[in-house]
């Protein structure tokens, strides 16, 4: 089974952003705003699971994340989005060019998604951070 953790970065928040994909501790994928425009964390964290989802093509995996955000918009949130046409009460979803990438790729994948507390001493989160933090720097563009 592969066992990828993510990590997005955006410094400040918004700003330059940057995203990394860490497997067997390397970096499998590192990116950022397709557009390479400002961007959020929040944005960086779900293209990280974009990225992990693309990379497993189909292989059973587990996704560590320290995005509880990501793991309750794909795995309940979106549910009900979707069901109502993209709407949610209270205004537009936000982020939802991510949203509407992510949720088909999730449920047509075997990847479970994990949280684990993030900036707590975690080496595969330790490591995301890192090379998120790397990939913003360098200014990549996506590599979702």
């Amino acid at each position: 089974m592969l066992i990828y953790h993510t990590d997005g970065s955006a410094s400040p928040n918004p700003g330059p952003g940057g995203f990394a994909v860490i497997l067997d501790e390397k970096p499998a994928v590192l990116g950022g705003e397709p557009s390479g425009a400002v961007t959020t964390n929040i944005r960086m964290e779900g293209f990280a699971i974009i990225a992990a989802l693309k990379h497993a093509n189909g292989e059973p995996c587990e996704i560590y994340t320290d995005s509880e955000f990501w793991i309750n918009v794909i795995t309940k949130w979106s549910l009900g989005w979707e069901a109502n046409g993209w709407k949610k009460k209270g205004g537009p979803i936000m982020n939802l060019d991510i949203v509407q990438e992510v949720c088909p790729l999730y449920r047509q994948s075997k990847a479970k998604l994990i949280w684990v507390r993030g900036h707590n001493n975690d080496p595969g989160n330790e490591l995301a951070d890192h090379w998120a933090n790397e990939a913003r720097k360098q200014r990549l563009k996506s590599g979702a």
